[in-house]
């Protein structure tokens, strides 16, 4: 398994992480989670592994569309389902790699440290 960026391929910051990327001659591969969709099993993986509410961008205008019913979310399986249903709710980029390290959102510094100590993995 490769490294694996998840996203929306439109998405400002998926832009400057697919240019940084490519610019650091780093291999990866990119899954669309609004094209391509995303399991629940997936998402409470991460969800264990980093906690739902890293997950869930609380910034964006999904965030700000849904009922204040819908945002008093309370639970990971409550989480999960949110996310399942609105897919741009969940922060850009998630990347996993093949050992199943995660990180999320774009920090140029992070990334650098990250992908290196991925590529130590393989």
């Amino acid at each position: 398994m490769e490294t694996v960026i998840y996203g929306i391929k439109n998405c400002d910051t998926m832009k400057k992480t697919f240019a940084w990327m490519a610019e650091h001659g780093a291999a990866y591969r990119f899954h669309d989670y609004r094209k391509d969709g995303l399991t629940s099993g997936k998402l409470h993986d991460w969800s264990k592994a980093l906690g739902w509410k890293t997950l869930i961008n609380t910034r964006g205008t999904t965030w700000r569309k849904l009922s204040p019913e819908e945002q008093a979310i309370d639970t990971q399986s409550a989480a999960v389902q949110l996310m399942l249903a609105n897919p741009s709710l969940i922060k850009r980029p998630v990347i996993e790699t093949a050992s199943g390290h995660l990180l999320v959102g774009f920090d140029p510094a992070l990334l650098s440290s990250f992908i290196k100590s991925a590529q130590g993995e393989a």
